[in-house]
């Protein structure tokens, strides 16, 4: 074989060596984007774009160093939950005390409780004043009370307590009674339903759950590649696949922000190669404290997805969110909390996380 034909045959592997190249290059940047290696420096932010270009000079100048830098969206110091059990209260739950002839100790209460803590849609509670301690609190071994008192919730998102679930409520608590030797006084059903009504439509009016999508401009976005920037911000995995959560400070407490997105692709066998062009950003308002300043992570999270992943935020219907709405959606919740602690169901408490759930 001459030196040309050697030649010739050399620069012609060379030649389909770039080309399989190229095309493995092409495919890998028409895929979506991967989460960077460990070692590798965190990706260059981008400018946030929430409308037209004109919208981001109504950011305040150095908003998006705020969010680059802000503690508040990191891994906040975790603090002990100071909210005990869940307690009985006349605000939202109807209550029925029972008297006893003599005290009854835990273990004979705990035999005979009701199978189920629920009344149709409601759940139910039964709580016994300890002798020793004249507190009250769930029926333990080893205790003895003197006193008992049951409730059901008056509302939650299912809606008000109607006549059905309160006859199931007062059949429960009447066999529960009846074993212990006890004389329960319900009442009136007409007055409980009439208040549950009232309770329910105060929530409807005043509950919020609050959503942004972010939706890929260019490129689609792998799972992972979504995960690794939210951990930036201090989210963490949730219990379902697909959903990852932004801690509160108190543990214990809810999640103050979700972020999610569609369950198959996190659970795809290679989800590297999984295209996601949407993920949503969401708030659960009455659920979590007014002092997490659940709205202003959202805001800023927001923001800073958007800018590092090249994303638009927008609506459930695909519509781009300008600056000045999010301005006034966090006036309007400062009303809302407002008008929520004046009923003494401020958002985050447990009387607030019971009603709004």
């Amino acid at each position: 074989m001459s030196s040309l034909m050697v030649a010739l045959g050399s620069l012609g592997g060379i030649v389909l060596a770039g080309v399989v190249a190229h095309g493995a290059w092409q495919a890998r940047k028409a895929g979506p984007r991967r989460a960077a290696a460990p070692a590798e420096e965190p990706r260059e932010q981008r400018e946030p774009t929430l409308g037209d270009p004109s919208d981001i000079g109504k950011l305040a100048p150095d908003a998006l160093a705020g969010v680059a830098i802000d503690p508040v969206l990191g891994m906040p110091e975790r603090r002990p939950n100071k909210r005990g059990a869940l307690r009985l209260d006349a605000l939202i739950d109807s209550i029925v005390p029972l008297t006893l002839e003599a005290p009854v100790s835990g273990e004979m209460v705990m035999a005979h409780l009701p199978a189920t803590r629920r009344a149709g849609g409601k759940p139910f509670l039964i709580e016994g004043l300890n002798a020793d301690s004249g507190e009250w609190e769930t029926p333990q071994a080893g205790q003895r009370y003197g006193e008992f008192q049951a409730g059901v919730q008056l509302a939650n998102r299912s809606g008000p307590l109607n006549e059905i679930e309160y006859s199931e409520f007062v059949v429960k608590v009447q066999a529960f009674a009846d074993a212990i030797n006890g004389s329960p006084d319900f009442p009136d059903m007409l007055d409980e339903v009439a208040r549950a009504r009232e309770l329910d439509q105060f929530a409807s009016g005043h509950d919020a759950q609050l959503s942004f999508t972010l939706r890929a401009k260019n490129a689609a976005w792998s799972p992972g590649y979504v995960q690794q920037n939210a951990s930036r911000l201090g989210f963490v995995a949730g219990a379902i696949p697909g959903r990852l959560v932004l801690p509160a400070t108190a543990s214990g407490s809810p999640p103050v922000l979700g972020l999610s997105f569609d369950t198959h692709a996190a659970m795809a066998e290679d989800p590297a190669q999984t295209a996601l062009r949407a993920v949503t950003l969401s708030l659960d308002v009455p659920q979590v404290d007014r002092s997490e300043q659940p709205f202003v992570r959202m805001r800023d999270a927001a923001i800073a997805l958007a800018a590092t992943m090249d994303g638009l935020i927008t609506d459930d219907n695909g519509q781009v969110i300008r600056a000045d709405a999010l301005d006034v959606i966090g006036s309007d919740l400062e009303q809302l909390y407002d008008t929520l602690d004046a009923r003494d169901l401020a958002a985050g408490s447990p009387l607030a996380r019971r009603l709004f759930s």
